[in-house]
């Protein structure tokens, strides 16, 4: 346990050095997402005056839970895909050798990705968490059945998130060209799990593919506990199945390192595409 304490401490303490060192870099970390939101909001709004809106989506009748749906979701956004872009970060490790240093070091494989997710993510949201939760406040659009919820609701992002910035993170041993994760993972990505559009609107494929980025299942627990009243026993089935999914990116994030340590033992080609 120590000796993960000090690897996450490690790990955070060089993304910040090399990431977040400049007062400007904090100030895009509010601006960007708040941007987002607007741009968001502002296409969205003119929905709540078409007829016949408020009996298929009620939520949309109402200009400020439609921005409270709206500001969940860019904070469910925010989480993720501030690790697919630890991941691309993740990949400079390979451009640069010092993946190899740390495949050569005795750190745990597993607990070095895990660590740069983890580090990358309190790093890059913290702000823009204050921001959302001020603003929910503020409205008082929340229910909540009870406070013990936000606990819930702040792991339901938390451990998916790391789960998915160590899976993402993994891939990269066999490949240290990152543009992938971003052609596939930014705007399909909040598309295909409920972002910005309920999931009841979308085709049965799209929803079909959302089931398996844990990112959808963050999002109904955050709703569901902070705009809807639903309690830990309305969302047990979501949560658990959410923990799985984690459980599942976790595995295969061990496998993928073992995998590809194993092959770039075996071919010396660690560096190389």
């Amino acid at each position: 346990m120590r000796h993960a304490a000090r690897i996450f401490a490690a790990e955070a303490l060089k993304q910040h050095r090399r990431v977040f060192g400049s007062k400007l870099v904090v100030f895009s970390m509010l601006l960007w997402p708040a941007l987002q939101l607007a741009e968001t909001y502002y296409t969205v709004r003119p929905v709540a005056d078409t007829a016949g809106i408020a009996t298929r989506w009620p939520l949309a009748a109402d200009p400020e839970r439609l921005l409270a749906f709206l500001a969940t979701g860019a904070l469910a956004y925010t989480f993720f895909f501030a690790l697919v872009q630890s991941a691309w970060h993740f990949s400079f490790e390979r451009v640069s050798g010092t993946l190899e240093l740390l495949f050569l070091s005795p750190a745990n494989r597993l607990a070095v990705i895990v660590a740069n997710s983890a580090g990358a993510l309190v790093q890059n949201v913290w702000l823009f968490t204050c921001f959302t939760a001020a603003g929910l406040l503020a409205t008082d659009v929340t229910d909540v059945a009870h406070p013990a919820m936000y606990g819930v609701v702040f792991l339901a992002l938390l451990v998916p998130a790391v789960a998915w910035g160590a899976f993402l993170n993994s891939l990269l041993i066999f490949s240290r060209d990152s543009a992938l994760l971003y052609t596939v993972l930014d705007e399909p990505l909040w598309f295909v799990s409920g972002v910005r559009l309920p999931l009841f609107a979308l085709p049965g494929w799209v929803r079909a593919l959302g089931a398996g980025i844990p990112l959808t299942g963050s999002l109904v627990v955050v709703r569901g506990a902070l705009l809807d009243g639903q309690g830990l026993l309305a969302l047990s089935g979501e949560l658990a199945a959410l923990g799985g999914l984690s459980c599942l990116l976790l595995a295969a994030a061990a496998m993928m390192l073992r995998v590809g340590e194993a092959r770039a033992q075996r071919t010396g080609q660690l560096r190389m595409f």
